[in-house]
């Protein structure tokens, strides 16, 4: 492996991105759960009557009926009784949009009633989530556009990301006022002092003081002058710049804790240094540093270098990282290659970003392949066939948060970017999303999660990019058991040999009854030959059903498909088992994924 690691995102845009200024219009108003910044006047078409214990009508629904009939009388409306609610009263229907007035008279006439106890409009109550009040936003179509969008502001009813620390282990932090209030401690990792520009190597202090290279070949053959990218700090923003203090943009997982880990310098950074630091950012011994007092439960990493295998300092580190409960995510890197050569995105046990255009594309730079495991927006502040260095379209980047000065820190800005490395941060702000909204969650499970509830690309996407763009807000009403089901997940690897049968076992609980007639298995199997591939689903009590069969002309890689099963007979609760059997020889892969919605 290359001794260090460069940043990943592309060279271009990491050092000459320009300020957007927005050729498209803002963003259409989004539903009234997410846009509002007055709640709205809605007219009260029934009312809710509770009647004293002792009288007829709080036990009797005919009678309850014959007193709306008569109070409707009274007051020349045309009231029903609709239902009785749990708590014992009565709902009443207005007969349509009754007005002020005629709203007064109605509850006026069931007051004066002495066998009623109270008498309350039924009333309209709205999702607090609302359209963040920064001043870029509606720039940020990477959130909330339905073409190329992760359709992030309907996950915020229900998380923004309190409670997570996520470590940004690349560049160090360069100040910035729509970060402060969310950054805690981290460290500068970089050992060789030359390198890490402040006179001392490794040290608690994980200030940015630049990358820039003066000339070019410093930094190896090929390698060209640049300006400092203060890309740590535009990773930052994405995950957790803060929301609704009118300026500048809304991070994805605004609430969470960011935590700067320095490991890029001059020249790029290290593995080892970048090891060491996946473990101390994720709780972790290092000899000689103190321990980190603020663990992440998710770390970015938008760095990679090219290297064939992952490395073992990198695998070990990594695996000490899940081990203790922290999702790793990778950037697939920007060279329009196979991500599996790059590394620590071809590393196991991470979660291996591409990047989308704005159009829902695969972006022209991003890497691909059957690594890969989900997509999210990166952006492209040019076209593909314009001149490389050029910035043409601003608006079609990822705006976020960054620096303006030429080699050292000056003054805050806001400036565009591309690349994988800005896909990165989108998912590990998600992963932010859903450990503060279901704490127990593991990374398998996280993993699990985005990849199942991911969308197909609206546009195009040759050579892969893994289940799809990521969708927010679907992810995270998975996990937490609203609209759209309870998913059960198992990302645990489970290599498939030739001729062999395989199995990977989900325990599904806290279900009772039988499971839904419209049970949904997502399945993601990386598998050179697909057509080799018999898939069953079997239940708890040994039934098999199966899901797919083996096809001799079926040569394409990879089963990335959801299942519908009728499932009504089986009883929910127990061990599933997801049964893979490859009958043929030559080929080979493994089982990365799977998952049951009920």
């Amino acid at each position: 492996m290359a001794a260090s690691a460069t940043i990943a995102a592309v060279a271009a845009t990491s050092s000459v991105a320009l300020a957007a200024t927005p050729q498209n219009p803002s963003p259409k108003p989004a539903p009234a759960s997410q846009s509002m910044t007055a709640l709205p006047t809605a007219p009260v078409e029934k009312v809710i009557v509770t009647y004293k214990s002792k009288a007829a009508e709080a036990s009797s629904n005919k009678a309850a009926a014959g007193d709306a009939t008569a109070k409707g009388a009274e007051t020349g409306e045309s009231l029903s009784f609709e239902r009785r609610l749990a708590g014992g009263a009565a709902l009443v229907d207005l007969g349509g949009d009754a007005s002020k007035k005629d709203l007064t008279e109605v509850m006026d006439a069931f007051r004066a009633d002495p066998s009623v106890a109270s008498v309350e409009p039924d009333i309209r109550a709205y999702a607090m989530a609302v359209t963040p009040n920064d001043t870029e936003y509606a720039k940020q179509w990477d959130l909330f556009e339905a073409t190329g969008g992760m359709n992030v502001p309907g996950a915020w009813d229900k998380t923004t990301g309190s409670g997570v620390t996520v470590a940004v282990i690349d560049t160090g932090y360069a100040a910035h006022t729509d970060l402060a209030a969310g950054v805690v401690s981290g460290y500068d990792f970089i050992s060789t002092s030359a390198d890490a520009r402040d006179g001392n190597g490794r040290d608690s202090e994980a200030k940015d003081e630049g990358d820039w290279n003066a000339t070019d070949g410093e930094c190896g053959t090929g390698s060209k002058a640049s300006n400092s990218s203060w890309h740590g700090t535009h990773v930052a923003g994405t995950i957790a710049a803060t929301a609704g203090n009118s300026k500048g943009v809304a991070g994805i997982a605004y609430n969470a804790k960011i935590q700067p880990v320095r490991v890029l310098g001059k020249c790029g950074g290290s593995s080892a240094d970048i090891a060491d630091a996946i473990t101390w950012a994720s709780g972790g011994t290092v000899p000689g540093i103190p321990a980190n007092p603020n663990p992440a439960k998710v770390i970015n990493m938008s760095l990679g270098g090219a290297s064939s295998t992952c490395p073992s300092v990198y695998q070990n580190a990594i695996n000490g990282a899940v081990s203790r409960g922290t999702t790793v995510v990778v950037a697939a890197g920007n060279s329009n290659a196979n991500a599996s050569g790059f590394t620590p995105a071809n590393c196991a046990g991470i979660i291996n970003v591409a990047s989308t255009s704005r159009e829902g594309n695969r972006s022209f730079y991003s890497n691909f392949g059957s690594i890969v495991d989900v997509a999210a927006p990166g952006g492209e502040t040019r076209r593909a066939t314009d001149t490389p260095g050029t910035i043409t379209t601003p608006e079609n980047g990822i705006l976020s948060t960054l620096n303006s000065g030429a080699t050292t820190q000056s003054t805050e800005n806001y400036k565009p970017y591309q690349g994988t490395s800005m896909a990165a941060p989108h998912i590990a702000g998600l992963a932010a999303l859903l450990k503060s909204a279901k704490s127990t969650l593991t990374p398998a499970e996280i993993e699990a999660a985005i990849k199942s509830n991911a969308r197909p690309l609206p546009g195009t996407c040759t050579g892969g990019c893994g289940a799809g763009i990521a969708d927010a807000t679907k992810t995270v009403n998975a996990v937490t058991g609203t609209p759209g089901g309870t998913t059960f997940s198992n990302a645990t690897d489970v290599t498939i040999s030739d001729l062999s049968t395989v199995t990977s076992s989900i325990a599904v609980t806290g279900r009772t009854g039988n499971a839904p007639a419209a049970l949904k298995v997502d399945v993601d199997i990386k598998h050179t030959w697909r057509g080799d591939l018999v898939i069953d689903l079997i239940a708890p009590d040994g039934t098999v059903r199966n899901l797919k069969a083996s096809s001799g002309s079926d040569s394409a890689d990879n089963v990335l498909a959801t299942y519908t099963v009728d499932a009504s007979s089986e009883v929910a609760t127990g061990t599933w088992k997801l049964q893979v059997r490859d009958v043929a020889s030559g080929d080979t892969g493994y089982i990365d994924n799977w998952s049951l919605t009920f």
